[in-house]
């Protein structure tokens, strides 16, 4: 497995332990590493891709509460709308990562820690965003990279 898929497992879990523990952001990163070890290039994307994610969650949700039709993230689990704001924050921030892999790491990362049934669930929210970024319809800026 490759380091930024490793990466974005770590940062998945970070997500999910501010999600559901509400544990700060450096709290959660000096647990994380202390109980797990890790490159220095996969610790630096990770801890990239949970700060990032963390500082435009508000956007982020937004986008995604507009792509899932009957679904508020509250009732979403956890695993899986944490996938999605990973996923959407790497499609937001611009970086070189093309749209379709961050779309196939976010549903193999979902099969992985959630279930078959939610990485269809993703599928369809990702590629719905994914049409809109192609279209326009979302801006592109920053960089994970």
């Amino acid at each position: 497995m490759g380091h930024r898929r490793v990466a974005r497992e770590c940062a998945l879990q970070m997500l999910y332990e501010r999600d559901v523990g509400r544990h700060s952001p450096g709290e959660i990163l000096r647990s994380y590493w202390t109980m797990n070890d890790h490159p220095k290039r996969v610790r630096e994307f990770a801890e990239q891709l949970f700060t990032g994610t963390l500082g435009r969650v508000d956007e982020i949700d937004g986008v995604i509460q507009s792509h899932a039709k009957n679904w508020r993230l509250v009732r979403m689990a956890a695993v899986d709308r944490n996938v999605l704001r990973l996923a959407v924050y790497e499609f937001l921030s611009g970086g070189t990562t093309p749209n379709t892999v961050i779309i196939n790491e976010a549903l193999e990362i979902a099969k992985k820690f959630s279930t078959h049934e939610s990485a269809q669930f993703v599928n369809g929210i990702l590629d719905s965003i994914k049409n809109q970024l192609n279209s326009g319809g979302l801006a592109n800026h920053g960089k994970p990279d």
